[in-house]
């Protein structure tokens, strides 16, 4: 049983949305997807899929998407990207995924789970510096900012308290962010100091696209970062090991 990570599936059954124009890469990723996922994880396996899953605009558009992750092998923990418009409440998620008989999914929102040998948690986070912002309405990126730290602290205290209810006190927290809270130039220092706070030492991100030599992990302040965008990883989710740590 073993844990494996892919972000940005951008899956599009019931919307015209082609990612090929981000690069050949894209040609034909919902058949790489599935064939390369069906390779390499198994029925007893969990996924962790951190952002930008559909480009459904509703829940109700997402649903052939839903069908399509459902029937791949393995357990599922699903993140918020920024193109999820369809994520709604928890409530009307979950009950959304019940009236469908998605068997295999559970979404990854102010929350923390129990995955093999690891703890894991996240957020969407947020990425573009506020005077790089370039949007028609007025954004209020401190508000944003605050906001997610303060979902990324939720989700670690839900984690804190399932390592201290586990018999084993040695599992490692894995947090799972969308947006990369450091990349280049930029640092997203709120949500730094938040997984600071927690000693958090392994952090995975997605949305980051068509860069295939930059390093799969970097080391910030001590926190180890991974790039696991879909396209990045050639559309095969990466297997976590301990040797990451």
């Amino acid at each position: 049983m073993s844990v494996f990570a892919i972000a940005d599936l951008h899956l599009s059954h019931t919307v015209n949305k082609p990612m090929d124009i981000f690069g050949s890469r894209w040609n034909g990723y919902t058949e790489k997807i599935e064939k390369r996922w069906r390779a390499v994880v198994s029925d007893d396996d969990t996924v962790i899929i951190p952002g930008d899953i559909s480009w459904a605009m509703k829940i109700d558009e997402a649903l052939e998407d839903f069908k399509f992750i459902d029937s791949l092998p393995g357990r599922k923990l699903i993140g918020k990207g920024n193109h999820d418009y369809w994520w709604s409440t928890m409530s009307k998620l979950n009950a959304f995924i019940s009236e469908n008989n998605i068997k295999t999914i559970d979404f990854l929102y102010n929350n923390a789970f129990i995955v093999e040998d690891y703890i894991v948690t996240g957020t969407r986070g947020w990425y573009v510096e506020e005077k790089f912002q370039n949007t028609q309405n007025d954004t209020d990126y401190s508000k944003i900012v605050a906001r997610e730290a303060m979902r990324l602290e939720l989700g670690l205290e839900q984690a804190i308290k399932l390592k201290s209810n586990s018999t084993d006190f040695n599992r490692s927290i894995l947090v799972f962010l969308h947006f990369p809270p450091v990349f280049g130039d930029f640092v997203c220092d709120e949500l730094i100091q938040t997984l600071l706070k927690y000693n958090i030492k392994n952090c995975y991100y997605g949305h980051i696209h068509g860069k295939y030599n930059i390093p799969r992990t970097f080391d910030f302040r001590g926190i180890s970062f991974t790039l696991i965008s879909a396209d990045f990883l050639d559309f095969i989710p990466m297997i976590i090991m301990p040797v990451d740590f």
